[in-house]
């Protein structure tokens, strides 16, 4: 099978770890890692398994090397994709955002992929926006979500740079897609580093207020568990901690993710959620491109 060509941009913690998962795609092939520090251990880590790594960040890797990559992974901060998008966009390649700048559409994988198969710049929301969004649009394609508040903890061993420079964007963007793609009439997201050592898992909690009459627990619940599932086809190590509880016409919902362990431990399934969404994402936009070309 043909495999479409990608690029990451940034070598931190997620450009890092995105650059092993997508060495065991099928699809993609990913040819180069674009950091702006020689030493960083992504790029050590590109040039030991034979990636090409360019030191002079995304206007050198352009000036170039363009022809290398179709698909580019923004693994950097929301400040400077703002930067980024504009000179992707120029260069003729797709963008698959990983910050929270929100210059594209909100995709979370297990809910709105194909409504954005076409689009040049895709957006990825947050780690807590992808674990969380798909509950809040389980529980509203049932009953309809007044409101919607997700708390996210991580360990704060996870969080690395980008992570913590994002702190603002990170809930404002979440916010705002847990009602464009969840679907909730109002959201609000809180994020948590937690010092804990030895460190915790990520874990998530949703409120969800339904509208008033409208509450049907056990079709609510299975919604839920199905949601959980197709979650899992990508995030294995994704899984509902407890069944939801309903009080009143209020549901909780409380969700942990394990890490893979590509890069970092596996407690860090912040940095894994996110990875495995990108890829998920880039393969759709693989298959879509190389099917195009067929016709």
């Amino acid at each position: 099978m043909s495999k479409v060509k990608v690029a990451i941009l940034g070598s931190g913690n997620i450009g890092t770890d995105l650059m092993i998962k997508l060495g065991r795609s099928k699809i993609l092939e990913l040819t180069a890692v674009i950091g702006i520090d020689p030493e960083s251990d992504g790029l050590k880590r590109a040039r030991e398994l034979g990636y090409l790594a360019v030191d002079t960040g995304l206007q050198g890797f352009l000036e170039q090397y363009s022809d290398l990559a179709d698909i580019v992974f923004d693994a950097t901060s929301a400040k400077a994709h703002v930067r980024h998008a504009k000179m992707l966009k120029e260069a003729g390649k797709k963008a698959i955002d990983m910050t929270p700048a929100a210059r594209g559409p909100f995709v979370v994988p297990s809910v709105n992929m194909g409504t954005n198969i076409e689009a040049d710049n895709i957006n990825l929301i947050t780690c807590g926006g992808q674990a969380t969004i798909p509950m809040v649009h389980a529980v509203n394609r049932i009953s309809p979500v007044e409101y919607a508040e997700i708390v996210a903890t991580i360990s704060s061993r996870s969080a690395g740079p980008g992570t913590r420079a994002n702190i603002d964007e990170f809930t404002l963007t979440t916010s705002q897609a847990i009602e464009e793609v969840g679907g909730a009439k109002k959201g609000k997201a809180i994020i948590i580093l937690n010092p804990a050592e030895p460190p915790i898992l990520m874990r998530d909690t949703v409120y969800a207020l339904i509208e008033d009459g409208t509450i049907d627990k056990v079709k609510i619940t299975q919604s839920i568990r199905e949601m959980e599932k197709t979650v899992q086809l990508y995030v294995p190590g994704y899984r509902l901690r407890t069944e939801p509880i309903f009080e009143g016409n209020k549901v909780s919902i409380f969700i942990e993710i394990e890490g893979a362990g590509d890069y970092l431990p596996k407690y860090s399934g912040n940095l894994d959620i996110m990875t495995a969404a990108g890829v998920k994402v880039a393969e759709e936009f693989a298959k879509y491109q190389l099917t195009e070309q067929l016709v």
